[in-house]
């Protein structure tokens, strides 16, 4: 094989890999896409129990301190894998 077939080869399989690189990274983005806008109406939701602990803090039953309490650990931990991935 001359030089030439073999960077010829070697050129296409690099492209070949970019080619799978590429649509891998496109689904990649999509999938962390979909993850935060899950993360957003989680979000919302959170702001607005906050919202409600805060203005009745006195009233509010252990219960609903804990799903707040929880629903915030998991949004950490959302957000927190999205920007590993971003990485």
């Amino acid at each position: 094989m001359s030089l030439q077939e073999e960077f010829k080869k070697l050129s296409e399989k690099v492209k070949q890999y970019r080619d799978e690189a590429r649509v891998q990274l496109h689904l990649a983005r999509e999938d962390v896409k979909d993850e935060w806008d899950d993360l957003e109406q989680d979000w919302d939701r959170f702001r607005n129990k906050i919202d409600q602990m805060m203005h009745d803090t006195e009233n509010a039953s252990q219960e609903a301190r804990q799903t707040t309490k929880k629903l915030g650990e998991d949004l950490k931990t959302g957000y927190e894998n999205i920007r590993n991935k971003l990485k």
